[in-house]
Order: structure tokens, then C-alpha cells, then sequence
């Protein structure tokens, strides 16, 4: 099958950044903030809750309440409504640079918030296409050793993230692996272990983890165009179009239907012989 060996070029090659997109910057649970502050004021937690709900309905307001916070002397948490209010609005270049040095000031406190902070401008570096700074900063959230269960496993899904963006497909895998067992609710996890495992040509591999992955999110635009483009290199051709025609049916003005469209014009156009998938669409990150 002519085009069945042209995919599998592709899916030989490095993996682009796009097919990796960063995730949203997420708030992190507050059970790691301190709780009271002296007097009868609000707790800082609370304060901090307030702020980054702000930060989700109207970020430059939200940026005007962290200056003022920082202003009066606010501390680490102060930054991370500040970064986040530059996230949510945008700006990922200075989001980076705030929630790192909040992340500092925490280590400097010996706050196990520092962990959650380090991760969140892990997680802006990356939607910045800063793929390295963002591993660092990942590697530094890790060290703290602080972070446990889904929380361990979703940092670890996007140092995976950050490592395809720079080649490094053997750290991205041992990411993926500790990823699928920390972060196995996350269908994420899955998509992105079936993505690199067809590109490293272990179909078997790719099509046990998109399994996984349908079962969690069975109507996900991009786990059902991985589905068929995982499909189409194991010789499946019915199984790649029904997949690729879910996608145009269930999101038609989605990045994923636009390359499902493609691949399916490839299918009709060779005849029967086996498409080459059109240029990837980045995974929709789930809710996490």
C-alpha cells in the first residue's frame, strides 16, 4: 500500500510542537496555600480564590487587583494571580516570567506550593514555545517531590509535552509511561502515548493506548482523528474513514475535521490504496 509507507515516513520523523499543544494553565488545589493570616481579615486562600476567579471572567481587571495585592506586600500568591491574569489574557511571555519568580519566592518560603507554581510556568513556557525553558521548569516542579498522584502524573504528561517539542522522544516516553499510571483518568495521557508510539512505529502500542483513550472520551474530535490515522497505517481502511468521518460529523469547523477532510480526499483519490494523514491537528486538552 503506496500510502500506507508515506505515513509511516511520517510518523518516523521528529514530532512537530503542534501535535503537543499546551494545555490550558490550570488553578492549582488550594489545600497547598497557607490558611489563616493574622487578624479577622480573609484567609489569603481565600483571597487568592477570589483573585484567580477574577482572572477567569475579566484577566485585566484580575491583573489590576494582583498589582495592588503586590503592592501592599503580598506575597508568592500575589505573583500567581498575577501570572495567571497574564495567561488567561494572553501573554504567556509575561505569565512565564511571573510565576517563576513567585515560584522562587515560595521555595525561598519552603511553601509545598512551590511544586504547583513551577509547573504553571512550566505550563506557560510551553504554550509560549519555550519547549526547554518549560522542561526545566517541569524538572523543577518534580524535584520538589512535593506532588503526588494525578497532580505527579500530569506534570510528568506535560514534561512529555515539552520534551517532543524538543526532540527528546526518549524522555517523552518515560514521562508517558509514569503519565499512565498517575494520570490514567486523563485521556490525554493516552492520545498523546498512542501519538508518539505511531511515530515511533509501534502500531501495537499506539492502537492498545487510542483504545484507551476512545473508551475515556469516546466523541474527542482528536482522539477519533489518532483513531484513524492509527487505523489507516495497520491497513484498516474502513475503520480510519469511519473514524475520520466522526470527526467532520461530530466537529465540522474543528482543526481535527480540516485533516480528516484531507485524509479522507486521499482515500477516495488513491483508489483504495492507503492516505498518508494530512498535517495533525493539535490534541483538544481535556479537562483536567
Amino acid at each position: 500500500m503506496i500510502f500506507a509507507s508515506l505515513l509511516l515516513a511520517t510518523a518516523m520523523q521528529s514530532a512537530s510542537p503542534g501535535i503537543y499543544e499546551p494545555a490550558p494553565i490550570m488553578i492549582p488545589g488550594r489545600d497547598d496555600v497557607p490558611e489563616k493570616a493574622s487578624g479577622v481579615g480573609p484567609t489569603k486562600s481565600a483571597v487568592l480564590d477570589a483573585c484567580l476567579k477574577q482572572a477567569n471572567d475579566d484577566p485585566a481587571a484580575a491583573t489590576k487587583t494582583a498589582l495592588d495585592w503586590i503592592g501592599r506586600g503580598g506575597d508568592w500568591s500575589a505573583r500567581q494571580c498575577l501570572g495567571f491574569a497574564y495567561a488567561q489574557g494572553g501573554d504567556f511571555a509575561a505569565a512565564t516570567g511571573v510565576f517563576a519568580r513567585a515560584a522562587s519566592e515560595a521555595d525561598v518560603a519552603r511553601d509545598p506550593g512551590a511544586a504547583s507554581v513551577w509547573a504553571l510556568a512550566g505550563n506557560a513556557a510551553l504554550a509560549n514555545d519555550e519547549a526547554r525553558t518549560a522542561t526545566q521548569y517541569f524538572d523543577a516542579a518534580l524535584a520538589r517531590a512535593t506532588l503526588i498522584g494525578l497532580a505527579l502524573g500530569e506534570v510528568h504528561l506535560d514534561r512529555a509535552r515539552a520534551r517532543v517539542a524538543t526532540g527528546d522522544l526518549a524522555g517523552a516516553a518515560s514521562d508517558l509511561e509514569r503519565a499512565r499510571t498517575d494520570a490514567a483518568a486523563d485521556p490525554l495521557t493516552w492520545l498523546l502515548s498512542a501519538t508518539l508510539a505511531r511515530r515511533q512505529a509501534d502500531l501495537s502500542a499506539a492502537a492498545t493506548y487510542i483504545a484507551e483513550a476512545a473508551r475515556l472520551a469516546p466523541t474527542d474530535p482528536a482522539v477519533m482523528l489518532e483513531a484513524g490515522n492509527v487505523a489507516v497505517l495497520s491497513g484498516q481502511e474502513s475503520a480510519a474513514r469511519a473514524n475520520w468521518q466522526s470527526v467532520v460529523a461530530a466537529a465540522p469547523q474543528s482543526p481535527e475535521a480540516d485533516s480528516a477532510r484531507a485524509n479522507l480526499s486521499q482515500l477516495t483519490a488513491a483508489d483504495g490504496s492507503t492516505p498518508a494523514p494530512a498535517s495533525e491537528s493539535p490534541p483538544t486538552p481535556q479537562s483536567r
